[in-house]
């Protein structure tokens, strides 16, 4: 299972409920914070929900 670097690039206003709290479940909170997490379904899934205000990159 590989990793994955999550980086917040847009704000979050002017955004649903349901994405502001994905945010924060990933644990984003401001513009340029980059946390890693595993590549589970799960982290994925909540991922792609956001998909338009973070970006992605793989790692090792």
């Amino acid at each position: 299972m590989g990793k994955i670097k999550v980086t917040k690039v847009k704000s979050a206003i002017n955004r649903t409920q349901r994405q502001k709290r994905t945010l924060i479940a990933l644990g984003l909170k401001k513009i340029g914070q980059t946390v890693e997490h595993d590549a589970t379904p799960n982290i994925l899934g909540m991922v792609n929900k956001v998909n338009h205000l973070v970006s992605v990159e793989e790692t090792k």
